[in-house]
């Protein structure tokens, strides 16, 4: 039985934790305490009561989010709030929150995971932070068309804005949300992104400045990073992992 202390040292050394400057809201790292045991490990895009309930019940004891429980100032424990912890402290589940950490990561990260499932390298750091890369380029031979298509397996619904190459030489990735992505994408000399949900005014942007924007989902294109590192610790203590799904359509 591995203990919460050894899962959680280990996902903050193997995400940079420390190393990261995020949302102030995000609280990279353990957000909520169990009994100090752990027996299997969880993994959600969001925290919140039914991903909650759904991990208690598949006897989940330590879960991981991306989107983490304190996005927003301090408020009453009552309502949707009061049964979140409620879930937590009756089902004895821990939860770790790893947001811009799982983004950027190299290897475990929602970006580079992007790349990889499209049979494409993460190569080139895109959208720095503190030095830190949140996306990744990757260099891409081929037609748009194949690029779409192959989108479209892994995802129920792919939005495509094609204004710009027709055969892009490489292609962005930034998961979740894209709007700190557009404009730095000429600058940084691709002109197609594969990104999960824009803002209304993109749309002209992406015409007049002849971009090929791909949006597949918020909560489909973060699914990966928890994935990986949930899979990488089961592996690591011998304890089994489960994936939270919910019906987010978003």
């Amino acid at each position: 039985m591995a203990t919460l202390s050894e899962l959680v040292t280990y996902c903050d050394q193997r995400t940079r934790r420390e190393a990261w400057k995020d949302a102030p809201g995000a609280w990279n790292g353990l957000q909520f305490a169990n009994d100090g045991r752990v027996t299997r490990i969880g993994a959600a895009v969001d925290a919140g009561v039914v991903p909650f309930r759904r991990a208690v019940a598949a006897g989940v004891d330590f879960l991981i989010v991306h989107h983490g429980m304190f996005w927003d100032a301090p408020r009453p424990l009552t309502g949707p709030a009061h049964e979140r912890i409620k879930t937590l402290v009756q089902g004895n589940c821990a939860v770790y929150s790893s947001h811009l950490p799982l983004d950027g990561h190299p290897e475990l990260g929602n970006n580079a995971l992007l790349a990889r499932q499209l049979g494409l390298t993460p190569e080139t750091p895109f959208l720095l932070n503190e030095g830190l890369p949140v996306g990744w380029i990757s260099r891409h031979a081929g037609r748009r068309a194949s690029l779409r298509a192959r989108l479209a397996k892994h995802y129920d619904r792919v939005v495509a804005l094609e204004y710009g190459s027709a055969a892009p030489k490489a292609v962005a990735f930034c998961s979740g949300s894209g709007n700190s992505a557009v404009p730095a994408l000429l600058p940084a000399g691709v002109d197609t992104l594969v990104t999960g949900e824009l803002r209304e005014e993109w749309f002209n942007y992406a015409q007049e400045n002849r971009l090929n924007l791909y949006l597949c989902g918020h909560y489909a294109t973060e699914v990966h990073g928890v994935r990986a590192l949930a899979a990488e610790l089961s592996a690591r203590f011998g304890l089994p992992w489960k994936f939270i799904a919910t019906e987010n359509p978003l």
